[in-house]
């Protein structure tokens, strides 16, 4: 069983930076393609990036390009995925979930793995 830790979240004003980081209890999350979603009330959990195994392809979807970065690191002990955040807009506030995938997903369904989320709050 894959366990997924979300840190990093908090409050920041509008135009501030945040990184998250997602720690996975498990080595063989190097085989997964991971996701960093986020979901605000009454609203459905949505993809935001997306980084295949490797670390050679990503996704992000349109609201974050050039703003957002998501990356990997599995040389550590504990194999950890980043998001960091610049050019922080209220309209980001969401909790984000890592989740972890055998496919390089886009859709919330395709992910097998969860964290239990960090709540990000931006203030205008």
């Amino acid at each position: 069983q894959v366990q997924l830790v979300e840190s990093g979240g908090g409050l920041v004003q509008a135009g501030g930076s945040l990184r998250l980081s997602c720690a996975a209890s498990e080595r063989t999350l190097r085989r997964y393609n991971m996701g960093w979603f986020r979901q605000t009330t009454g609203k459905e959990r949505a993809l935001v990036a997306a980084i295949n195994w490797s670390g050679g392809s990503t996704y992000y979807t349109d609201s974050v390009k050039g703003r957002f970065t998501i990356s990997r690191d599995d040389a550590k002990k504990m194999n950890t995925v980043y998001l960091q955040m610049n050019s922080l807009k209220p309209e980001d506030t969401a909790v984000y979930y890592c989740a972890a995938s055998r496919s390089f997903a886009v859709t919330r369904d395709e992910y097998d793995y969860w964290g239990q989320g960090t709540q990000v709050t931006v203030s205008s």
